[in-house]
């Protein structure tokens, strides 16, 4: 369903985010899906960025998986890369809990486990039955929309980071405090932190994305497929 035909929805203004609402069954299991995201840089609150989130609580999902096209702020990175979240650093200026608090959690969310350890081991194991190549970082979350400067790159990884990106963490922060675990996979799409840092356009991040979704897809099947969600 067209997300402009949800009350209250924003609607997806970027090219790629189709702006549609799936319901269906994957692996057995009822799935919902969206096919296209909201943006803080869009001009959206934290609020509205993050309101799909709690559509999705009300409905009982249990478990988030989050998906993004990020830049490589780690050396060791190569482009098409799979890297699982194991954690990140909130860069946005302001943060989606703040406010009067919702009582789907509490006042302060504990973040120590953002993404789901157990989750992130299976998917680990899928990876390798499977032959894919997958890494592990931290995901910093920049406002944007503009792409980061080599000294930004430089910048961000000396703060922890591996990979850089303009979405997800919002997102990540309100499913942990409604409860819901989450799993989250960055492809990377473009290097911006090595010998020679590469320029990215919006046509290049794309490509590389659309390349590497299918490997992710896998991951993101077999999870659900196994029943630990």
């Amino acid at each position: 369903m067209p997300y402009k035909d949800i009350p209250h929805f924003p609607v997806s203004t970027v090219e790629g985010h189709d702006g549609r609402l799936i319901v269906g069954m994957l692996g057995g299991r009822r799935v919902l899906a969206m096919k296209g995201r909201f943006h803080y840089y869009e001009g959206y609150t934290m609020q509205e960025v993050t309101f799909p989130i709690r559509v999705m609580y009300e409905l009982g999902i249990k478990t988030l998986f989050v998906s993004n096209a990020a830049g490589g702020a780690n050396k060791d990175f190569r482009v098409g890369d799979l890297m699982i979240i194991t954690d990140h650093i909130n860069f946005f200026p302001e943060q989606p809990l703040r406010g009067k608090n919702i009582p789907t959690g509490p006042r302060f969310p504990d973040m120590h486990e953002a993404y789901d350890r157990t989750l992130i081991a299976r998917a680990d194991e899928i990876a390798k039955e499977k032959g894919i190549r997958v890494v592990h970082g931290t995901y910093i979350g920049v406002q944007g929309p503009s792409y980061e400067t080599p000294a930004e790159y430089r910048a961000y990884h000396t703060l922890g980071a591996d990979a850089v990106g303009m979405s997800t963490v919002p997102e990540v922060i309100v499913a942990r405090h409604c409860g819901i675990r989450v799993f989250g996979i960055s492809i990377i799409t473009n290097m911006g932190i090595s010998d020679k840092p590469e320029t990215a356009t919006h046509e290049e991040v794309q490509e590389a994305a659309n390349a590497a979704q299918p490997l992710m897809t896998e991951i993101f099947k077999e999870l659900i497929k196994d029943g630990n969600c």
